[in-house]
């Protein structure tokens, strides 16, 4: 079989840095500037515009600060110069805290989000969930102008493979009944998890490990860090990785590469 050019692969990289200015000093520049991303996302970025210098040569970026300073916030680095450029939802509720950066490209529209967390003892599932509502809700208007990548920290283990402890976590932040059943619906609605279309059996693959406890040398983690597609990109995906081994944050990369 003919093999399809190389230039037709378009790379994407998702991190939730847990701080930039802290993962610039860890070796971020080093993942980086190796990942041959097109696209490269993050999030929890904690930072106000002008606080770091990111040296991305070759790179367009757009930060989307939280007002809080030192709070949650996005970025997105991009090779190519996007057709639009859009911080938050339209939503005035939801759009203080810095949480999506969405592209447009002539074929798709990319979306980076750090989705709230519920916190300990669930203090802000409510909202979470009317979070969830709206999101969903953006993300279909959108597939219905052009196929949507979505990748991020979306604080949710969606089923009991993708976190090494289930049953002691059930109940809890990023593992409620509610929070899973709003990525079924999700992924029911026209979406694709990359990771999963792939693996569907693969187990001990992690983003997430808490600082406490030894978590990571112990891979006793969350996989909390996605790449969704449209469903119709999914003959478009050639890889979707998770990598484990690069320090720099309580996260990991994730990443996509499709052939578009």
């Amino acid at each position: 079989m003919e093999q399809t050019a190389s230039s037709d692969l378009v790379r994407f990289v998702s991190w939730n840095v847990n701080g930039l200015r802290a993962c610039l000093g860890k070796g971020f520049m080093d993942y980086f500037n190796g990942s041959g991303a097109d696209y490269f996302c993050l999030q929890e970025t904690k930072m106000q515009p002008g606080q770091a210098q990111v040296p991305a040569e070759g790179y367009q970026a757009y930060f989307n600060s939280a007002v809080k300073k030192g709070y949650s916030g996005t970025a997105v680095f991009a090779r190519e110069a996007p057709l639009n450029v859009s911080f938050g939802i339209g939503i005035p509720e939801h759009d203080q805290e810095g949480r999506v950066i969405t592209l447009e490209t002539p074929a798709f529209y990319l979306v980076t989000v750090y989705t709230p967390n519920s916190q300990r003892g669930l203090t802000r599932l409510d909202y979470r969930m009317t979070w969830e509502d709206a999101f969903q809700a953006y993300l279909h208007g959108l597939d219905k102008k052009k196929p949507v990548i979505v990748c991020g920290d979306m604080n949710v283990a969606h089923q009991e493979i993708d976190l090494k402890n289930p049953s002691s976590n059930t109940g809890n932040a990023g593992f409620t009944p509610q929070e899973r059943a709003r990525m079924t619906e999700l992924l029911s609605s026209g979406f694709t998890d990359t990771f999963r279309f792939l693996y569907p059996d693969k187990t001990g693959v992690y983003s997430w490990w808490s600082y406490m406890f030894h978590a990571r040398e112990n891979n006793a983690g969350w996989r909390i860090d996605y790449f969704l597609v449209s469903d119709r990109l999914r003959d478009c995906i050639v890889e979707a990785g998770i990598d484990t081994h690069v320090p720099g944050s309580d996260h990991c990369p994730v990443t996509l590469t499709l052939r578009l």
